[in-house]
């Protein structure tokens, strides 16, 4: 799957998730919260500020937000450059406020953070990179350039300069770390939000695909009746043409059609019946079902039953389509990265019942092992990686939708590489990836169906 198929969104269009009016609202909040603090210092605490300069930066950001206000719609959403832009804004209207009131001698000096984060949480890598870089240039300048806090009648107002430095390399740190761990958060829970959507998608299409078969049951049994007046009408319009043998042919013509019809509809509704009725199925055939895309891919795939001895018939489960599409994703990844053969081996006993995928490829990186599962993890791929498998995307999606589904039906997934010691008998070595599937016997085994039986045929019933 690609990010185009499942219609995955790119950095870029996440930046246009914000909303004009989202931004509006948070610098009101940002002005309201500078008036109330030159007020304070210079009210309550006699400090003299350059009010005029002061009321001026406040000022501009009033304006900005009263165009942006009468301008544009309150349900726009910014663009990628368009939300860069509003944050650089706010970071330099910030920053000159900080120039004015002492620099980094102002306990507010902190706030220069805000606009960082934000765009570490919605921007791009590249606008949070520069958004980084001038935030630090800017509080550089403050450090030695600013016009300081003075009282009405005391000396001026200025921290140690070691304190000063220590600010500053305090500021420095936190743009990076807050930057990076913003970013990390917010990555890995789009990611997330992305795959779920995906599993959500490949889920829906499979069950759609199951409730295909009731709809074409149903279609067939509606049709039934019409289709037989037609044929009882067509027959007595045989009988009744008997002075008319042209006519007489087309009403067999109708019949015969009928009769085609009829026939047509039952091999639908049978098949519409079995995979509207048959909710369970043997395992081998689950598995078989599972594999059957990849069987003509070039690869050898061979299932292979390892029964319980106190209970060697094979287990009726849940044909359900996360059991199928999970599997089904596992095989194909196996074949992706096997070099000849695929094998999946069943197991079951009283408790469990356990599916393992092996393949004789290289396995899988060992640094990545314990990250398997995790949604769009990338990686970089040499070119003859590229020419072995140029349809190979390398997101990672197909084992998390893979696991997240079988999850969802009570098993437990585990990856690991295979043993060199690990072969066949016939001189295949299954020393690739190896995937364990898990389920508890009563999570996936109807409690209804015997073990080893199918579900009877229908008979009649004797009053």
């Amino acid at each position: 799957m690609s990010e185009e198929d499942l219609g995955l969104l790119d950095e870029d269009q996440r930046g246009n998730f914000i909303r004009l009016r989202t931004m509006i609202v948070l610098r009101w909040v940002a002005i309201g919260g500078q008036l109330i603090a030159i007020s304070v210092a210079r009210q309550l605490y006699g400090l003299q500020l350059e009010l005029g300069l002061c009321y001026l930066a406040v000022g501009v950001s009033v304006a900005g937000n009263l165009v942006a206000m009468f301008v544009f719609p309150e349900n726009k959403r910014l663009s990628e450059a368009e939300n860069t832009l509003m944050v650089m804004f706010d970071l330099l209207q910030l920053s000159f406020l900080l120039f004015l009131t002492g620099g980094l001698n102002n306990p507010f000096s902190m706030l220069v953070l805000a606009p960082v984060t934000v765009s570490a949480t919605v921007l791009s890598l590249r606008s949070t990179i520069l958004l980084n870089a001038t935030a630090f240039v800017l509080v550089t300048i403050m450090t030695f350039w600013h016009i300081p806090l003075r009282p009405v009648d005391g000396p001026v107002l200025e921290l140690p300069q070691v304190f000063i430095f220590g600010e500053w390399v305090a500021i420095t740190i936190a743009l990076v770390f807050i930057s990076v761990y913003a970013r990390r958060v917010t990555t890995e829970m789009n990611a997330m939000s992305d795959a779920l959507i995906a599993t959500q998608m490949a889920l829906g299409r499979a069950q759609k695909l199951n409730d295909l078969g009731g709809v074409v049951a149903a279609a067939a049994h509606e049709l039934g009746t019409p289709l037989a007046t037609i044929k009882l009408t067509s027959a007595e319009l045989i009988e009744d043409l008997d002075d008319r043998p042209e006519s007489q042919e087309d009403a067999r013509l109708i019949r015969d059609q009928a009769d085609r019809c009829r026939d047509i509809l039952r091999s639908m509704g049978r098949a519409g019946k079995d995979d509207l009725h048959m909710r369970q199925a043997p395992l081998t055939e689950v598995i078989r079902e599972a594999a059957e895309p990849h069987v003509d891919r070039g690869k050898t795939i061979g299932i292979e039953t390892r029964p319980d001895p106190d209970d060697p018939a094979v287990p009726q489960i849940l044909r359900r389509p996360e059991i199928i599409h999970g599997l089904r994703n596992l095989i194909q990844n196996a074949v992706d990265f096997a070099s000849r053969e695929v094998w999946v081996e069943a197991h079951w006993s009283g408790d469990t019942v356990t599916v393992r995928i092996l393949d004789d490829g290289a396995g899988y990186p060992s640094h990545l092992i314990g990250r398997l599962g995790d949604p769009l993890m990338r990686r970089r791929r040499s070119e003859a990686d590229r020419r072995a498998r140029p349809e190979y995307e390398g997101m990672g999606l197909g084992l998390f939708i893979a696991k997240t589904l079988l999850e969802r039906s009570g098993a437990e997934v585990s990856f690991a590489n295979g043993a060199a010691s690990v072969s066949d008998g016939r001189g295949s070595a299954r020393t690739g990836a190896i995937v364990e599937v898990v389920w508890p016997r009563d999570s996936i085994v109807p409690p209804a169906a015997p073990i080893g039986t199918g579900i009877g045929e229908n008979r009649p019933f004797d009053a």
